[in-house]
């Protein structure tokens, strides 16, 4: 993919950022520095196939504690659909740390594969989405 001039797309904003959205992501180049600037729909093509998959044990009291095998996040809940509310809204609190401290996670060995999960759960508007990146069959458990 061939970049164009940082210079060049800060002369002609406007049309760059039409091409972006209406178009094609596009590559930019400032020295030696390469970004990629994608619209949403795009990012969210990218990213549909990082579901997460949730992992159940039903506990002798009758609650279901369950954690997410992509990223370590555990919970526990009295019913199944609290228990994906629950990682949900962890999972967005988790996203956004990762994004406060970016360089710490994304540097981190055990936690730069979670940026894509990361992404996908920010680029959601609110949390039944989130819940809906939690792949489990929930009436097995």
């Amino acid at each position: 993919m061939q970049a164009a001039m940082a210079t060049d797309v800060r002369k002609n904003w406007s049309e760059f950022f039409d091409t972006v959205v209406r178009d094609k992501p596009q590559a930019v180049q400032r020295n030696r520095d390469l970004a990629m600037f994608i619209a949403l729909p795009h990012m969210k093509e990218i990213l549909k196939s990082y579901k997460l998959t949730l992992e159940v044990e039903r506990e002798e009291d009758g609650s279901y504690t369950g954690g997410l095998k992509e990223i370590d996040l555990v919970s526990n809940a009295h019913s199944l659909q609290d228990l994906k509310k629950n990682l949900a809204q962890d999972l967005v609190e988790y996203a956004q740390n990762y994004m406060e401290e970016f360089n710490l996670y994304f540097h981190s060995p055990n936690r730069r594969n979670h940026f894509p999960y990361v992404l996908h759960v920010l680029i959601h508007d609110d949390l039944t989405e989130v819940e809906k990146l939690i792949d489990g069959n929930l009436e097995r458990a």
